[in-house]
C-alpha cells in the first residue's frame, strides 16, 4: 500500500516537473520574440534633449514591463554616425537621414529607415545672476557669437563642434561665420550651466529642456544658479521673450529646433516601432508639453488669460 502511494506521488511529481519545464521554455520562447512592447533596443540621442528623453524612456518601459530601452548621450555628429552601427536602432536628434544616408541604411543595412517630428526645442541663452546683460537682439548676439561685439562677453557650448546647438548656432545664426576665437566648450548642457554660475561674463547656449520646467526639482535649482535671458522676437519688434512654450510653438521665439527620431527597423514591427509610435501618441506628446516643449503632434491650445494682482 505504501509501495503504491510512493510511486503514485512519483509519477505526479514527475508530470508536474515536466509541465513547468514545458512552460517555463514556453515562456523563454515568448520573451525572445521582440514586438512593439517588449524586447529590447539600444538607441543614441542628442545629449541636449537628455532630460525629456530620460522621462519619455521611464513612463514607456514603467507602461510595458517587459521592454527596455537602452539609451546612449551623445553629441550630435556622433549620434547621426549611428545611422551606420547596426547595433543601434534609433536615433534621436534635430535632423533626419539625408537622401546619401538612406540609401546607406536601405542597400548596406537591409533595413526600412523612417522618420518624424515629434516636438520643438528652442535654444535658451543663459547669464550670470548678476549680469546686467539680460535683454538681447539677434543682432547683438551674432556679434558675441562671431566675436565683434564690444562687450567682453563669452559665449560657451556643449563643445564647439559636432554638437546640435553649435550646428544651429553656425548654420541659422551665423549663417556659415566661423565662432568666436573666445568661445568656450564645456563636455555636457549641465556643465554649460555651471560654467555660467560661475563666470559673470559668460553667457551659455542650450536646450531648453535643461531649464524650461519650472515643476522639475533639478532645473530648478539651475535656476537658481543662473539667469534666462529674454531675445528679440521675429514677429513683433522691439518685444523680448523668454523661450517658454506659447512663444515656441507660435515661433515668437527665434532659436527653435526640431526634435527628430530616426528608427532602422528591418520589415517585422519591433520595439523600436512601439517606443517611436509612443513618442508621437497622446502619452509622448503630453510628456513633451509637460517638459515645457512644443509638442509636434498633438494640438496644442493657447487660451488667453487674464492675471489679476
Amino acid at each position: 500500500m505504501n509501495s503504491r502511494l510512493l510511486k503514485t506521488f512519483l509519477i505526479t511529481g514527475i508530470v508536474a516537473l515536466l509541465m513547468v519545464s514545458c512552460k517555463s521554455y514556453q515562456q523563454q520562447d515568448e520573451e525572445r520574440i521582440e514586438t512593439p512592447v517588449r524586447g529590447r533596443i539600444n538607441i543614441s540621442a542628442d545629449e541636449s534633449f537628455k532630460p525629456v528623453i530620460d522621462a519619455q524612456i521611464q513612463v514607456f518601459e514603467a507602461n510595458n514591463r517587459f521592454a527596455q530601452v537602452n539609451v546612449v548621450y551623445k553629441p550630435e555628429a556622433e549620434c547621426l554616425k549611428d545611422f551606420g552601427n547596426d547595433s543601434i536602432r534609433m536615433v534621436i536628434t534635430t535632423r533626419h537621414y539625408t537622401k546619401s544616408e538612406e540609401r546607406f541604411i536601405i542597400d548596406s543595412m537591409k533595413a526600412s529607415p523612417s522618420w518624424n517630428i515629434v516636438a520643438r526645442d528652442a535654444i535658451a541663452v543663459i547669464v550670470h545672476p548678476s549680469s546686467p546683460d539680460s535683454l538681447f537682439t539677434m543682432p547683438e548676439l551674432k556679434e558675441i557669437l562671431n566675436g565683434t561685439s564690444k562687450k567682453a562677453l563669452v559665449p560657451v557650448f556643449d563643445g564647439v563642434q559636432a554638437t546640435s546647438t553649435v550646428r544651429y548656432i553656425v548654420d541659422s545664426v551665423l549663417q556659415g561665420q566661423p565662432l568666436s576665437k573666445t568661445a568656450m566648450a564645456a563636455r555636457s548642457s549641465q556643465e554649460v550651466i555651471d560654467f555660467v554660475s560661475r563666470t559673470p561674463n559668460a553667457v551659455g547656449f542650450i536646450g531648453v529642456s535643461w531649464i524650461g520646467n519650472n515643476e522639475d526639482p533639478e532645473q530648478v535649482s539651475f535656476l537658481k544658479k543662473v539667469k534666462v535671458a529674454l531675445v528679440g522676437s521675429i514677429t513683433e519688434p522691439g518685444s523680448f521673450v523668454l523661450p517658454v512654450q506659447a512663444n515656441i510653438y507660435e515661433k515668437r521665439y527665434p532659436m527653435v529646433r526640431d526634435l527628430v527620431y530616426v528608427l532602422k527597423e528591418q520589415v517585422h514591427l519591433g520595439l523600436g516601432y512601439g517606443f517611436a509610435k509612443f513618442l508621437e501618441d497622446r502619452t509622448g506628446q503630453l510628456i513633451f508639453k509637460r517638459a515645457y516643449l512644443a509638442p509636434a503632434q498633438e494640438n496644442f491650445i493657447l487660451r488667453s488669460v487674464q492675471v489679476k494682482e
